[in-house]
């Protein structure tokens, strides 16, 4: 009996080195950015000193202003978007009678599998085929495309452990089919449609390669305007603005779960 407590806690102890092992790893370089971000120095080969000018050029900065607000306004369309087109496939998906359900699912996996390249070079040969002119427009249908497919898989894994005798209980005591849709089934679904949205205006906001092909000259993403900079040299801001961005993700990390606590507890 002595040996197997042993031989478990010496198993626990191995297993939680590794994992320290593995989150050092991935944190030790996303620190040392932060770090750096308060570095007095154009070129990072050392500390020079403690600064936060790095910082204030952000807001003099018109190209990263505009590059934030594409960034915006291309991750909340698309997210609203394909969020909303989700949900419809979703439900629609729910009927296993629909003889195009098999080849919809092949079609929504899809950009799931293949590699991002390939799907950029795909939209871009699509774009430049049908002679549209990349900006804008192109980066929202390319980001509404791969957003589609997260969207659906989790607004279909909350559908999957939906309790449907609440809704023949309701239709049972008279109750309309939109007035069921919407008082029970639309609720009960909500965390997993807030998941989705949150999940999509992530990916959205984190694409690059995607957006590289399809996005063309002169409509700049945060990702895009990032690379750029980096590749001329200039460093020291960017990392001031990646600490910003991490900051915001952890934002957006720490109002979700008091979202999804404050949904379940109410449902």
């Amino acid at each position: 009996m002595s040996r197997k407590l042993t031989s478990a806690k010496v198993y626990k102890g191995m297993n939680l080195s590794i994992f320290t092992l593995v989150m050092v790893f991935l944190y030790i370089p996303i620190l040392i950015l932060i770090i750096f971000s308060f570095n007095d120095a154009r070129i990072i080969t050392g500390w020079k000193g403690f600064t936060l000018k790095y910082y204030a050029q952000l807001w003099t900065n018109d190209a990263i202003k505009e590059a934030f607000r594409n960034t915006m306004l291309i991750a909340a369309l698309s997210t609203l978007i394909s969020t909303v087109l989700g949900v419809l496939t979703a439900l629609g998906l729910e009927n296993k009678r629909f003889k195009g359900r098999k080849g919809l699912l092949a079609l929504i996996y899809t950009p799931l599998v293949i590699p991002d390249i390939l799907m950029g070079v795909s939209l871009a040969l699509l774009f430049n085929f049908t002679r549209v002119n990349t900006g804008m427009v192109t980066v929202l249908i390319a980001h509404i495309t791969f957003c589609l497919s997260y969207t659906v898989i989790v607004i279909q894994s909350r559908l999957a452990d939906f309790d449907y005798s609440l809704v023949e209980a309701a239709m049972d005591l008279g109750a309309r089919p939109a007035t069921t849709f919407f008082r029970i089934k639309l609720p009960l679904m909500l965390p997993g449609i807030i998941a989705a949205a949150l999940l999509a205006f992530t990916l959205s906001i984190d694409d690059f390669i995607i957006t590289f092909f399809t996005s063309g000259r002169g409509f700049d993403t945060l990702p895009i305007y990032v690379e750029g900079t980096i590749r001329r040299g200039t460093i020291t801001t960017i990392n001031s603005l990646s600490t910003l961005m991490i900051a915001f993700t952890l934002f957006l990390v720490v109002v979700t779960k008091r979202i999804r606590k404050t949904l379940i507890s109410a449902l």
